[in-house]
């Protein structure tokens, strides 16, 4: 018997990170495998005046606090999937005109994240003997793969054909079908199919493979999301979904049905969907209320036995 605890974009959040890499212990599990979208949205500047008060503009609400205050919103601000930094009056402006800058200082903040959070989980990995796997997603920049490679404790499992368990393989890849924000790990439908069917080939025996694919497949009932206008606002006030998910991946379990498909990238698109053999998990999201949403999946020798969503 193989436990798996499976979790996906986690978007920057730090508490949803340290959540993740203990779960492999609080759940007794044997791996852990993160989907994708570790990459946090924002830069939150703390403005300090020359009375010491810091000045924040948070989700739309303008704040000005002490010492104490600062720190506690810097801890909230984390633990939502942003960057909180210190800048002067000067400096605030200096940005402000400067997008470039802006950029190289919102690169620098993520490496240092992802810098930060390998040193957490080694900390723990290491006394734990739980396999841990990331698969960078569609928002996430390529800087960040080289600094959670050098890990000893965690694998970087794009393009890859891994072993699990001895008896288990697996495919992953965090790139997605086109989305209106034209992230960094988006491409075709014929490429993406592509990279899957390379991996595909590689793989030994396909009832004993999962497959970690970021993009849900299409009409899955797993990848809805709101409609959008064209400002990539919800489009209705009320509830209207359309599937945004991926046709390549779709094909490719048709094709192949393994046993597992773990799929995130839609946050909305929390739960199971069985095509023909395959199980199709998505947990879906939760990162801006610091709650982390998975799916605890145990698998024997004939394929999936249970499986449970958690939330916690």
């Amino acid at each position: 018997m193989t436990t798996i605890f499976f979790a996906t974009d986690v978007h920057g959040s730090e508490i949803c990170w340290k959540k993740f890499i203990n779960a492999g212990k609080f759940y007794n599990a044997d791996i852990i495998i993160l989907g994708g979208d570790m990459t946090g949205k924002a830069l939150v500047p703390f403005i300090k005046d020359s009375k010491g008060k810091y000045r924040v503009n948070f989700l739309e609400e303008e704040m000005y606090l002490d010492e104490e205050g600062k720190l506690a919103m810097e801890k909230n601000i984390s633990d939502r999937g942003y960057y909180p930094i210190d800048v002067s009056e000067s400096e605030y402006e200096e940005l402000s005109a400067d997008a470039a800058k802006v950029e190289n200082l919102f690169v620098e903040r993520v490496l240092l994240m992802a810098e930060r959070w390998v040193k957490f989980a080694e900390e723990r990995l290491s006394q734990w003997g739980i396999k841990c796997f990331i698969c960078p997603g569609n928002d996430d920049m390529f800087e960040i793969d080289s600094v959670f490679a050098a890990s000893r404790y965690i694998t970087v499992a794009e393009g890859e054909v891994l072993d699990l368990d001895g008896h288990y393989e697996m495919i992953s890849t965090g790139w997605s079908n086109p989305t209106p924000w034209d992230t960094h790990r988006e491409c075709s439908e014929e490429e993406l199919e592509e990279k899957i069917e390379k991996m595909a080939a590689r793989v030994s025996n396909m009832e004993r493979c999962v497959f970690n694919l970021h993009a849900p497949p299409y009409g899955s009932g797993l990848d809805e999301a709101p409609e959008l206008d064209e400002n990539l606002r919800p489009k209705y006030a009320g509830r209207s979904l359309i599937p945004v998910g991926s046709h390549a991946v779709q094909k490719a379990i048709l094709k192949y049905q393994p046993p597992l498909a773990l799929v995130g990238h839609i946050h909305e698109g929390r739960g199971v969907k069985k095509i023909k053999k395959t199980l199709c998990i998505n947990p879906g999201s939760s990162y801006e209320q610091s709650t982390l949403l998975g799916a605890l999946i145990e698998l024997d020798k004939k394929g999936v036995k249970k499986y449970v969503l958690t939330s916690g």
